[in-house]
């Protein structure tokens, strides 16, 4: 199984924070064997915390090897979400704006 604070903590340094102005956003990852992980974006500042958000924007419910996938770059994020690997709920349309604050190398 994956380090999930390995790639929580590699996605905090991905952060793209010119790609975040004007965002006020919370991302809740809900790691299906894992446990929960929040990632909170206002303006050009990124954080990353273990645990549930009280009011998440939008929660992402995967497990994960899908999770370790979309963020190396070996599945599309959107492509994981269309096949159902990856569930959403809340701001599903500010799921899309992940590949662009958080970019794959």
């Amino acid at each position: 199984m994956a380090d999930l604070s390995a790639l929580f903590s590699q996605m905090s340094e991905r952060f793209d924070a010119s790609a975040a102005a004007g965002t006020d956003a919370v991302f809740q990852y809900d790691i299906s064997e894992a446990g929960q992980w929040s990632v909170t974006v206002k303006d050009s500042e990124c954080s990353v915390v273990e645990g549930k958000a009280e009011e998440p924007t939008v929660t992402l419910i995967m497990d994960a090897q899908t999770l370790e996938e979309v963020m190396s770059g070996e599945t599309d994020g959107m492509q994981a979400f269309m096949t159902g690997r990856i569930k959403a709920e809340g701001d599903v349309m500010l799921a899309t704006k992940l590949a662009v604050l958080f970019p794959v190398p």
